[in-house]
């Protein structure tokens, strides 16, 4: 009969109360295990370099500059990327939000951008690096006739990449219109003209997803993208509204009738013509009211965009 052994719990006992006294010295943070910057032999899966690692949708709310000289604090979501070499484990993610904290007291521009890009690629010693920042940008909008005004939000996203080398910056603008079926319009009007029968021309509301590299050393305002697409598409969705906005906004749909196919090229035509502006993609979607499926376009020009396949969100994404 062997002799019993005392039970000896399976962990020690530990102090399970917060010490809110503590203080990490130096010493300290230097014992802390950091797998990130590992060696090679912690890589799980292929040894294959990544071409994007980092953070998304981290907000703060970052100053931005007007055309007309003021200034607007906005929340703003960021994410910022690395490259990441084959033979390495991963990266330090808080370096990203530490680089960019460093510069977000600044007033907005795309040199703050790329500063912040410069330094957390050398933070993280990486070959490429990206940093995008979405926001709502308000504009003061005039109603059509009753001398109202109200506020339209713009969805923008900047964005700086790097990669071999090459230092792209990119804006992504989406501007919601309404569009009316030039064949619904005509046929409408037949029936009136042959039958004497009221009818109504389908319309509805629509968006345009605009990605421009910016170029040159002139800037590109959002305010100058707002009346681009005006400009291309006069059918803006309004903000106040009275009755007499109402019929000038039907008014304005009948004068300018434009199939999904017509909007992307007009789009393109004033992008083409801002010397500001290289390469651009524009992707439309009309959700049809006839219809119970969208009219869709896209349309590229330069190398920037171009690619063989979709993305399968690329006109899902777009919701107006």
């Amino acid at each position: 009969m062997t002799d019993a052994r005392p039970l000896v719990p399976a962990y020690p006992a530990l102090i399970r109360d917060y010490d809110s006294s503590f203080r990490a010295d130096a010493a300290y943070r230097a014992s802390l295990p950091d797998l990130q910057n590992g060696p090679a032999s912690l890589i799980v899966g292929a040894r294959a370099p990544i071409q994007h690692v980092g953070i998304s949708d981290f907000r703060l709310p970052i100053r931005y500059q007007t055309r007309e000289g003021g200034e607007i604090a906005l929340e703003t979501s960021v994410t910022g990327t690395v490259s990441l070499e084959a033979d390495r484990k991963g990266i330090n993610m808080s370096r990203i939000m530490r680089s960019f904290y460093g510069h977000a007291d600044h007033l907005f521009s795309l040199k703050v951008l790329e500063a912040a890009l410069d330094d957390y690629k050398a933070d993280l010693d990486a070959f490429d690096a990206r940093i995008l920042m979405r926001f709502s940008y308000p504009v003061r909008v005039e109603s059509l006739r009753s001398g109202l005004s109200g506020w339209q939000y713009y969805d923008i996203a900047q964005e700086v990449v790097e990669h071999r080398g090459q230092r792209l910056r990119i804006m992504y603008f989406d501007y919601v219109y309404s569009s009316t079926c030039p064949c619904s319009l005509e046929l409408s009007e037949h029936a009136r003209e042959t039958r004497s029968r009221l009818a109504t021309p389908h319309s509805q509301r629509s968006i345009a997803r605009i990605s421009a590299v910016m170029k040159g050393p002139e800037k590109l305002w959002f305010e100058d993208m707002v009346e681009l697409c005006r400009r291309a598409v006069p059918t803006e969705t309004q903000v106040m509204v009275k009755r007499e906005d109402e019929q000038a906004f039907a008014e304005l749909n009948a004068a300018n009738p434009i199939f999904v196919e017509d909007a992307v090229r007009a789009f393109a035509r004033e992008l083409q013509a801002d010397p500001r502006i290289g390469d651009f993609r524009v992707v439309a979607s009309h959700q049809e009211s006839l219809h119970s499926h969208d009219a869709v376009s896209l349309l590229v020009e330069g190398q920037t965009f171009a690619q063989a396949s979709l993305d399968p969100m690329t006109f899902a994404g777009l919701r107006a």
